[in-house]
């Protein structure tokens, strides 16, 4: 008697590297990538788009994943266009120029959802979950630059790191920068050649200028540069602030950082006001913010009023409401929020920006809002043994999300309203959940703030169950 054949166990093929394969691309990725599918293995592939027929050639293994590179298009997507920058596909800042605007907006709302799916168990198909509000016009939207400069072929050159590497890519015009920015950090690099003033070189340790910091007021077309430097000297460096003065009237303040690490951060601890002002003017609506050199602000002031406005909404204030305003920086939404509310609350662990939203409430004339240093998990808690309870609280976190200990004060605290303004739909999608016994997510309005790259923010209203 024969015995019966034991069933073979199921082998996992595996994609090795260099492998060319056909590729059918199924959505976009959160960084932007187009993610498809090849033996049951998911594979991201950059610059590919959701529909595509593609064949890929396997450029790195993972062990959950591949990363591949498109050989050849055999069905475009209708919706790839050409992206009008000459070093798109070098320069690596933006994921999406090939992409038509209207199509981004929609995938940007899947980018949220794809988060959710994730992160959560939520039933997604019952969630309102609302289209992406985007720009007019899309391009020359950011207000300020961050242009690295180095030398090749014995000239400056100024611009931005090819994507995975440390070769520096020249750019004379960003189009998703302001014109101005373009302007000044163009001129400031033709003085630098004009005058054989030294740069940044990675293999000397001499006193360079590393990167060459430029901000415009949208609304006051005021500017400001920051040089960074390795040291405080550096060879003429009162020659390069005359020339910038007197060939660009509009640069208002000119100040340098010194910054001596070997770091991806730009800025130092050191800054120091060369010529001129020491911030500039920005106007959102009828508010008027002062910049200085190392301030945060939002880098598209079109679409800030309109993240703002959605904040305001969700919040649903109608002039008797305590509002909080934690992760509050300088106040910014707040004393957005200000003419809706009885009484606004802010704070935030960085002193400087509570000085500074104390400075811009008594500006602006807001009576009936104060800031404290310190933590909304260490402050809500006291003031509700106090007796004062907030009817709406607004965060605006960094990309990390909201601390555990904060969601876990808005468990005990229990406003009856709580809006989150997030950048990252995976921090949101986990946070939201973490507070789903306690809250009902009304809705999530993604906000396109950073057109052509693959970056969404959100406004997501949660109503107390």
């Amino acid at each position: 008697m024969t015995k019966p054949k034991q069933k073979q166990k199921e082998q996992k093929v595996f994609i090795k590297e260099r492998q060319t394969f056909p590729l059918t691309i199924k959505r976009l990725g959160i960084n932007g990538e187009g993610v498809g599918y090849f033996k049951r293995q998911v594979v991201f592939v950059p610059g590919a788009l959701p529909d595509e027929e593609v064949v890929v050639e396997a450029t790195k293994i993972h062990p959950k994943f591949a990363e591949g590179r498109i050989k050849k298009i055999r069905k475009a997507s209708p919706h790839r266009i050409k992206p009008p920058c000459p070093v798109y596909e070098q320069c690596g800042g933006c994921q999406l120029q090939h992409l038509a605007y209207e199509q981004q907006l929609h995938l940007k709302r899947d980018i949220v959802i794809q988060a959710l799916e994730r992160h959560t168990k939520f039933d997604i198909g019952k969630m309102n979950i609302r289209p992406t509000i985007g720009m007019d016009n899309p391009w020359h939207y950011r207000n300020k630059s961050q242009f690295q400069v180095g030398s090749q072929k014995g000239k400056a050159i100024a611009g931005l790191y090819s994507m995975n590497s440390n070769r520096l890519i020249d750019i004379d015009e960003c189009i998703v920068q302001h014109p101005a920015t373009n302007k000044v950090t163009a001129e400031i690099k033709r003085i630098i050649n004009d005058f054989n003033i030294p740069v940044f070189d990675q293999k000397k340790k001499k006193p360079l200028i590393k990167t060459i910091v430029t901000r415009v007021g949208f609304e006051t077309g005021q500017v400001q540069v920051v040089l960074v430097t390795t040291e405080k000297s550096f060879p003429r460096k009162d020659l390069l602030i005359e020339e910038i003065k007197k060939r660009l009237p509009e640069v208002v303040s000119i100040a340098q950082n010194i910054n001596p690490k070997k770091t991806a951060i730009i800025f130092g601890d050191e800054t120091i006001l060369l010529s001129g002002k020491e911030s500039i003017e920005e106007r959102l609506e009828e508010f008027t913010y002062e910049l200085s050199a190392r301030a945060f602000f939002q880098l598209n002031p079109i679409q800030t009023s309109k993240l703002y406005n959605e904040a305001k909404k969700a919040a649903g204030l109608t002039g008797v409401e305590k509002v909080v305003d934690a992760y509050c920086g300088v106040g910014t939404i707040g004393l957005w929020l200000a003419d809706g509310a009885k009484e606004i609350r802010g704070m935030d662990v960085i002193k400087e920006g509570i000085d500074d939203a104390k400075q811009n409430a008594k500006k602006f004339g807001i009576e009936h809002a104060d800031y404290y240093v310190g933590s909304a998990e260490t402050l809500m808690p006291k003031w509700k043994k106090e007796g004062w309870h907030p009817d709406v609280v607004v965060v605006d976190p960094p990309r990390t999300g909201c601390d555990r200990k904060l969601l876990d004060t808005i468990k005990e605290v229990k406003p009856k309203t709580f809006v989150y303004v997030s950048c990252n739909p995976s921090t949101l999608a986990k946070d939201i959940d973490y507070l789903k016994k306690h809250y009902k997510v009304e809705y999530i309005q993604p906000v396109d703030m950073f057109p052509q790259t693959a970056h969404v923010e959100a406004v997501t209203l949660l109503e107390l169950k």
